[in-house]
């Protein structure tokens, strides 16, 4: 038994929790973070680098994510370990006047909400031509968003924990836990087989497998696997180097109906494309409940191909190296968990499905926040209670 009592123990070793563990351990508490692989080995290293505002709800969506942004830009400078930090902001390319005339209303929504023309810009289709020869002659405009930046997740990830151990941060990978206790809630045991740590607070940030922590203290997390793919294209004539989605996008991430094949929208393909610092293209992307299932669906990827060289006809001729599948952390309203729960000392920091990278520095502030006592944002909207079906 390790018979140290740590203030915070983290379960879980993704992006969120090495962002807990790096802002929590600065102020100062002893923290333990479990991992029941290696860090940054499930969700987070299969995904894409986005640090968006585009696609958020306008409210408070937009501003947790402009909170982030302003964060990991501040992270480019703070943290010791590089983690390829770019700012190129982002286009959503509209196939149809309908899909335009949406468009342009959320820039509408977002200027009214952050200031206008701060963010948010409405582009022509003169403007996509101005902006890059690759785009195909059917898209009638699109919308930009100034603010978006990309990073590489796996970076950041080992960037944060890096930066934790400067602090009285201990990790512990090949660490699965296999039971939670609550001492007279006021110490916890967290037992992973024959080994047993202590805690006064624990936080779940087990992203997909957050639920199967959840149930080892009782409490319903409400969060399921979503399995997403995505192509690596070898390197390439670069074909733009902001981040570049469908506004079809949208339609996939919140569940609505959009003009798409059935086989698109069964799957939820949507083109996202992204260029790397190693000018290597990430091409996505799909949306599926597969339960557990990551192996590469051959006919999703054929999908995703299709897909981009409708918006990109160049990229028939262009070669992909691998493909690989992933699973996000959905939630049913789209927001993740940032929150207490009825367990005293027991806390929940998942959820985040796509946003995750995007929304791991603010997570970690906040968490960390509740970790001292001295939160200062209203995060009531990310509470548990607002799920009915959760039992807490």
């Amino acid at each position: 038994m390790n018979n140290k009592i740590y203030d915070v123990l983290i379960i879980g070793g993704g992006i969120i929790g090495a962002s807990v563990a790096y802002y929590t351990a600065k102020t100062g508490l002893s923290v333990a973070l479990l991992e029941s692989k290696t860090v940054a080995s499930g969700t987070s290293s299969k995904c894409d680098g986005n640090v968006l505002l585009i696609d958020k709800e306008p409210g408070f969506d937009s501003r947790m994510a402009i909170k982030s942004q302003d964060l990991i830009k501040e992270l480019s400078v703070e943290l010791e370990m590089e983690f390829e930090f770019r700012h190129p902001g982002s286009i959503f390319l509209c196939a149809d006047e309908d899909e335009l005339e949406q468009g342009y209303d959320w820039v509408d929504r977002h200027n009214k909400e952050n200031g206008k023309d701060k963010f948010f810009k409405k582009l022509t289709k003169e403007d996509l031509r101005n902006d890059s020869k690759h785009f195909s002659d059917h898209l009638v405009g699109g919308i930009e968003c100034t603010n978006d930046s990309t990073i590489n997740p796996y970076m950041l990830a080992f960037s944060l924990i890096n930066q934790a151990r400067k602090y009285n941060f201990s990790l512990f990978e090949m660490t699965p836990v296999t039971d939670i206790q609550s001492v007279n809630h006021e110490e916890f045991k967290v037992m992973s087989n024959e080994k047993v740590f202590k805690a006064h607070k624990v936080i779940n940030a087990a992203g997909v497998y957050s639920p199967h922590v959840g149930k080892l203290l009782d409490i319903e997390v409400p969060v399921l696997p979503r399995k997403g793919h995505i192509l690596v294209s070898s390197r390439a004539e670069l074909m733009g180097s902001r981040k570049i989605q469908e506004f079809g996008y949208l339609m996939t991430k919140f569940g609505k109906e959009r003009r798409a094949s059935k086989e698109m929208n069964d799957y939820g393909v949507a083109l996202v494309h992204e260029a790397t610092q190693s000018q290597n293209f990430l091409i996505g992307s799909s949306r599926e409940f597969a339960g557990y299932d990551t192996n590469v669906n051959h006919k999703v990827i054929r999908l995703i191909a299709e897909r981009a060289i409708e918006y990109f006809p160049a990229m028939k001729d262009m070669s992909f190296i691998r493909s690989y599948a992933g699973l996000r952390p959905w939630t049913p309203d789209s927001l993740p968990i940032i929150s207490e729960t009825k367990v005293p000392g027991f806390y929940i920091a998942a959820g985040h499905e796509g946003d995750g990278i995007g929304l791991s520095a603010i997570t970690g502030l906040w968490m960390s926040q509740m970790m001292t006592g001295k939160l200062a944002d209203d995060i009531s909207p990310l509470s548990i209670n607002r799920f009915k079906e959760a039992k807490v």
